[in-house]
């Protein structure tokens, strides 16, 4: 069955109700409540998920990380829409608001 692509024109929330985050030395670590499986991020994944908790928009995250790293546009976004689709499929956040249903 496909799925639909994750795309900038999406918005990501942390799905609060069931997952625990913490930052450690630069890092995250999350718990899926539900499913008891943990997640981890390095430094960069970790600034990721602190933006989607901070905007949202995953355009506006894509903005933000272009003027903080030095990586190509396209290199960014294959690798943002890659992580954001990795955490949904964990449970760990809820996509809308793309054209298409997700």
């Amino acid at each position: 069955m496909p799925t639909n692509q994750v795309s900038l024109d999406c918005f990501t929330t942390i799905n609060d109700d069931k997952v625990v985050s913490r930052e450690l030395e630069g890092e995250a670590v999350m718990l899926n409540l539900e499913s008891g499986v943990y997640f981890g991020l390095d430094e960069v994944g970790t600034r990721i998920w602190a933006l989607i908790q901070e905007h949202g928009s995953l355009r506006k995250v894509f903005e933000l990380l272009q003027r903080e790293y030095d990586i190509a546009p396209s290199t960014l976004e294959s690798d943002l829409l890659r992580l954001v689709e990795e955490l949904r499929a964990k449970g760990l956040v809820t996509v809308s608001g793309c054209s298409g249903a997700l």
